[in-house]
Formats: structure tokens, C-alpha cells, sequence
């Protein structure tokens, strides 16, 4: 063999060699990289529990962080640019809200202010049970369906405004997060409000996650049952500092992330 073909093909050899070193570094840093958040992004996690993952990508302040429902107008803090809604307000556009649906046997219940949002409980009038859950913008002032548990966990009520959901901004994002919404969409008939999972059982699994997740946090002790699933707040010092919904047949826990600072309520 020639002196020129034999550097060729060591040439080639060490070429070879690096390709391959560099592509398994490449895969393990795309492995950790990814990895857990991926796997546990909207699944279960070491937990029991969805989120932060894609619902937040970060903690901060009890959960609050960038995420795939936080879009354009959702952020991990105080919403400095709006003034938050009043009590009065959010009611008025949540009962408007639910003028639309042309759903007998509606009304408001729970009214909490955030700085980026409101959060209003819908329920029947006749069962007292929760019907769906509301977030009314505080600059556009339109009232929507909750995302989250709401629309994955409410067995019922959880397929009204789905059809459209998408809108200009992404999925459930963006600037035009409040145009499109439909109401085509009627209640789930016969759908039993039984489940599993007892109110006093669902409050020891939120404990339980804050324990594990949130030290010195204490779970309210009564939790809002909807068709499928708990809603409940969490405090610390007295004071409101987040709220979590528990899954009515595995105790599975999300947590929210979207509301920002507690600033009042209406019960």
C-alpha cells in the first residue's frame, strides 16, 4: 500500500471516529435535555401529578411559569399592564358568559381575583355542584372556559367552547386567545357526580403534594366538586398563594399556574 492511500483511510478512520463521538454526545445531551421533562411534561410524573411540566415550565411563586397554556399575554408574575377586575365585574361578565350557552339551571358561585386573571365557579342552581370553570381576561374582559382540568377532567360540562379553541394564537395561547369560541357544544347526559375519590380523601392527597412540594402550604378543606374531578385552594401564613384540582378517580393532582397573585374573593 502506498504512503498517499494510507493517510487517505486514516484520514477517513479518524473522520469516522469523531462522527460517531460527537453523535453520542449528541443523543445524551438531547436525552437529559429532554428527557424528564418530556416524559412527565402532561403525564404523570414522580409525583402523581400533572405540571409543572407543559403546563409551566418553572416554578416560581407556588408554580406560577412560562408555559405552553401562558402564551403571549400569560406570564409568571403580576400582569403590570391591566388593572385587575372587581368582583363585580368578573360576576357580570361570567353571568353574561353564561347567557350564550343557553343552558338552563346555570349560575355563578366563587368569584377570586388575580392579577392575571379572574377565576369564576359555575354551578347548577339546583345540585349546588360545580359546573365548569370560568377565567375572565382582565383587559379584553371576556369570560372563557378554564383550561386544565376543567376541559380534561370535567366529564360533564367539559366540552363546551372546545370546537374552536385553537383560534390565531396557538393552542390556547397567544394575543387572539379570546377569539373563536364556541358554544356548540350541550352538557354530557347522564353523567353520574359519584366518584371514587371522597371529598376528605381528596384533601389529604393536596396536602400530601404540598407536603412533598410546597413546605408550610395548607390545603382548604372545602373543595369544590365538579363532574370528574375537586378544585380546592391552598394557603400559607393566611394567605391564598394557589389553587390545585384533584382528579375524582385516581387523586391524580394539577396544579395551577395561570392566575398570578391572590388579590380577593366572593363566596
Amino acid at each position: 500500500m502506498n504512503k498517499t492511500l494510507s493517510t487517505i483511510l486514516i484520514v477517513i478512520a479518524v473522520l469516522v471516529l469523531t462522527g460517531g463521538v460527537f453523535f453520542a454526545g449528541s443523543m445524551y445531551t438531547r436525552t437529559n435535555t429532554y428527557g424528564p421533562s418530556m416524559m412527565f411534561s402532561n403525564q404523570r410524573n414522580n409525583n402523581n401529578t400533572y405540571g409543572p411540566g407543559m403546563m409551566g415550565s418553572g416554578r416560581s411563586d407556588y408554580g406560577m411559569g412560562p408555559g405552553m397554556m401562558n402564551g403571549n399575554g400569560w406570564n409568571n408574575g403580576a400582569n403590570t399592564n391591566v388593572t385587575p377586575l372587581t368582583i363585580d365585574q368578573a360576576k357580570a361578565v361570567a353571568e353574561k358568559y353564561i347567557q350564550t350557552l343557553n343552558i338552563q339551571g346555570l349560575e355563578t358561585g366563587e368569584v377570586m381575583i388575580f392579577d392575571n386573571n379572574a377565576y369564576v365557579i359555575v354551578k347548577e342552581s339546583e345540585s349546588g355542584l360545580g359546573a365548569f370553570e370560568l377565567l375572565v381576561d382582565p383587559a379584553s374582559q371576556v369570560a372563557y372556559p378554564e383550561y386544565g382540568p376543567n376541559m380534561m377532567w370535567n366529564l360533564k360540562y367539559g366540552g363546551l367552547g372546545h370546537s374552536s379553541m385553537m383560534g390565531n394564537g396557538g393552542m390556547m395561547g397567544g394575543n387572539n386567545m379570546m377569539n373563536g369560541w364556541s358554544y356548540e357544544a350541550t352538557p354530557s347526559a347522564n353523567v353520574s357526580a359519584e366518584m371514587t375519590v371522597t371529598p376528605e380523601q381528596a384533601i389529604q392527597y393536596a396536602q400530601q403534594y404540598l407536603d412533598t412540594n410546597y413546605a408550610g402550604a395548607t390545603a382548604a378543606t372545602d373543595p369544590m366538586q365538579f363532574y370528574g374531578y375537586y378544585t380546592l385552594d391552598f394557603e400559607k401564613d393566611g394567605q391564598i398563594v394557589g389553587m390545585l384540582s384533584v382528579n375524582g378517580y385516581n387523586g391524580q393532582i394539577f396544579l395551577h399556574t395561570w392566575h398570578g397573585a391572590f388579590i380577593e374573593e366572593a363566596k
